[in-house]
């Protein structure tokens, strides 16, 4: 199984946020997602969402994972969470900052509070796991593959989804 990453350093400026997403779309050319526009766009929300995340709530500089990766379509996602099957995308932000995601419920004209609610939505799978100082929230979207992985050990599925 191979798997292809790319990663962009991304500093404690919420315009930072803006160069994320056009980096995230520079880089899904030519890597096939950018034939299926619907998958693509959802990729990029989430990558903006999660950069939002790790920008506003942290105020540290945090580091940008995309990871595509290449196997069989029928080979299971394997425990580290760090590859899956072929059509399967995993963003990963990591950043300084100790203190866990903090999942919120925004009501009616609130302007924050719906970032993790949409990962839970969008994402087939998602958590979070300490790493080093700080920590790696993580999600992935697998394009035609129904099952739904557990997260692998020592990381902490996503508390909004009852599919986690």
């Amino acid at each position: 199984m191979q798997v292809l990453q790319v990663q962009l350093e991304v500093g404690p400026d919420p315009a930072e946020v803006g160069r994320a997403r056009r980096w995230a779309r520079s880089r899904l050319v030519g890597s096939g997602w950018e034939d299926d526009d619907s998958l693509a766009e959802t990729l990029v929300l989430l990558i903006s969402e999660l950069v939002t995340n790790a920008v506003v709530h942290t105020g540290c500089p945090a580091v940008l994972r995309i990871l595509f990766g290449s196997a069989d379509p029928a080979d299971p996602v394997d425990s580290s969470g760090r590859a899956g099957p072929a059509g399967t995308v995993r963003i990963e932000v990591a950043d300084t900052s100790c203190r866990p995601p903090q999942p919120r419920h925004a009501e009616g004209g609130d302007t924050g509070g719906r970032g993790l609610e949409l990962v839970d939505g969008l994402a087939d799978r998602w958590g979070w796991q300490p790493e080093g100082a700080g920590k790696r929230i993580w999600c992935e979207i697998d394009r035609g593959v129904p099952a739904q992985a557990p997260a692998g050990p020592g990381e902490q599925p996503g508390a909004l989804g009852a599919r986690l």
